[in-house]
């Protein structure tokens, strides 16, 4: 069976190093797809990783890519964008990666809406490094920096890129494979800050601590508990707790991107001697 998107992989970097059950394989191959629908020119996508389990992505797949320090994705991707307009510039980047160490390039990346497609992988844990708390580790979740559960409450990242300003924000889960390819898909298409949360499961680190360990368990209740957004918002506010969480395109506006208000810049200071 002849498999297109496979032209987007350095297949002499395969087999990848995740763990057996690891949804970041999902997560990367719905990056392709969407890359392969949407018509991207496979020599002017860049992908930027950060650090983490996460960020390895960036190493098996067949573009230029970056694979920078911890936290540093977005300053350096959009570095990229602003020499080269023209480029598509794609970040992948982890829960912690993201939202702790790389949380004010988080946030600004979104509030100057540079035109950025932002994928964060949530396994909602530091997978790579041992297994401690993330940001958006649940709280009362455990892991080896919360043996007991997690005291702090945990980030919804797309509620804090929707208040910092990116123009697109969705979510998905690595069980609604063709729904998470067609949100990224969507983002891409978006001249502006677009922010996609991809739900991945990690058996090993976070399912082992939680007593989920089957990956295929994990992908039934992101099944059983993903709501999509026009049902969620028939929903009563009573109704809207436990483990129930939305997905779909949270968030849509229409605002200038950094590149062509900086080039606004540029035309001004120009005709400042005039």
């Amino acid at each position: 069976m002849e498999r297109s998107y496979e032209k987007y992989f350095r297949q002499n970097r395969l087999p990848h190093l995740w763990c057996p059950g690891c949804g970041n394989g999902i997560a990367m191959k719905a990056i392709v797809k969407a890359i392969e629908m949407k018509g991207l020119d496979q020599n002017k996508t860049v992908i930027v990783s950060g650090i983490g389990c996460s960020s390895r992505a960036s190493g098996y797949m067949d573009f230029d890519t970056v694979h920078t320090a911890h936290g540093r994705a977005i300053p350096f991707a959009t570095g990229i964008k602003m020499a080269n307009p023209e480029l598509n510039v794609i970040v992948i980047t982890g829960d912690g990666d993201c939202t702790a160490i790389g949380g004010n390039h988080f946030i600004h990346g979104c509030r100057r809406n540079v035109d950025l497609t932002v994928i964060l992988f949530d396994n909602n844990i530091y997978g790579m490094t041992g297994g401690q708390a993330s940001p958006m580790t649940p709280t009362g979740k455990k892991a080896t920096t919360a043996p007991y559960g997690a005291v702090d409450h945990a980030f919804d990242a797309c509620k804090l890129a929707e208040a910092a300003g990116a123009t697109y924000v969705a979510r998905s889960t690595a069980y609604h494979v063709q729904h998470l390819t067609d949100l990224i898909a969507k983002g891409m298409d978006n001249k502006g800050f677009s922010f996609i949360e991809a739900m991945v499961q990690c058996p090993t680190s976070f399912g082992r601590k939680n007593k989920m360990a089957d990956p295929a368990a994990m992908m039934m209740w992101m099944r059983d508990n993903a709501v999509m957004k026009a049902a969620w918002d028939k929903l009563p506010e009573e109704k809207k707790t436990g483990d129930k969480f939305p997905i779909g395109v949270l968030y849509e506006a229409s605002d200038i991107d950094y590149a062509t208000a900086y080039d606004h810049v540029i035309d001004l200071a120009g005709g400042a001697g005039k």
